[in-house]
């Protein structure tokens, strides 16, 4: 699950770069108590494992800890645990290194697309249309509460659609 802008812009500082409320109530109903796979920096820039979800942290210092979460060293090992404890669904949060990795072996993509560029220092990865096939768009304007056009998109990996 991510959100992007039109230039694939995630975020900048390990911040985002837009402020959407629709987006976060939509991220909140679609995630909640599922489990969440993230990198190290993604995770400290929530400041804390998000409600009524399970955390789980991706990161390459052995010693990391942090109260709440579930530590591993590689999306695999992560990806893995979720299978042996029968989880049908995990969301994975990025950055965008996990992106790029998660990108060849996920199977659906809950893609919140921001109609505008940005300026940022994070990338999600190209959707290749070739892998990808969107199975389904909502789009909304902009409006007193969300400053950019913006579309809910799902795409499901062709060779499991």
């Amino acid at each position: 699950m991510a959100a992007k802008a039109s230039n694939n812009v995630i975020g900048k500082n390990n911040d985002l770069v837009w402020h959407l409320p629709a987006d976060l109530r939509y991220f909140k109903e679609t995630t909640k108590g599922h489990t969440l796979i993230m990198g190290r920096k993604t995770f400290e820039s929530l400041g804390n494992p998000l409600p009524h979800r399970e955390s789980w942290v991706i990161t390459r210092n052995e010693n990391y800890t942090s109260e709440g979460i579930r530590t591993f060293h590689s999306l695999e090992s992560a990806i893995d645990a979720g299978e042996k404890l029968g989880l049908d669904t995990v969301f994975i949060l990025g950055g965008g290194e996990v992106y790029r990795q998660a990108i060849n072996i996920a199977d659906k993509m809950i893609i919140t697309e921001v109609h505008s560029e940005f300026e940022g220092d994070t990338y999600f990865p190209e959707i290749d249309p070739k892998t990808w096939k969107e199975i389904d768009r909502i789009e909304h304007k902009a409006d007193e509460k969300n400053n950019y056009d913006y579309a809910f998109v799902i795409y499901l990996r062709r060779d499991s659609a």
